[in-house]
């Protein structure tokens, strides 16, 4: 799961455009939203056709994204129990 998260990582910084930060600034248990990286609203929506389009994950409840995109950990978990990718 080690590769998924360094994946993520690499993936959420190319995505999102976060030229200020790097993947050694992001901690698997850091909030991803708020206080941690600060994402928003739009960016959730990035994270969302991510999952869709690179794991194969339709997130048909948006309200499981606050659980799912709480962090890298989280987000890896979910993806390894739920990819079809």
């Amino acid at each position: 799961m080690e590769a998924l998260k360094q994946e993520l990582k690499e993936k959420i910084i190319e995505v999102l455009n976060l030229e200020d930060i790097n993947v050694a600034d992001i901690n698997d248990n850091d909030p991803l939203f708020g206080d941690g990286l600060g994402l928003d609203s739009i960016d959730a929506l990035e994270l969302i056709v991510l999952l869709d389009k690179e794991y194969g994950i339709k997130l048909l409840d948006p309200k499981l994204g606050k659980t799912i995109f709480e962090s890298i950990e989280t987000m890896a978990a979910y993806i390894t129990e739920h990819r079809t990718k």
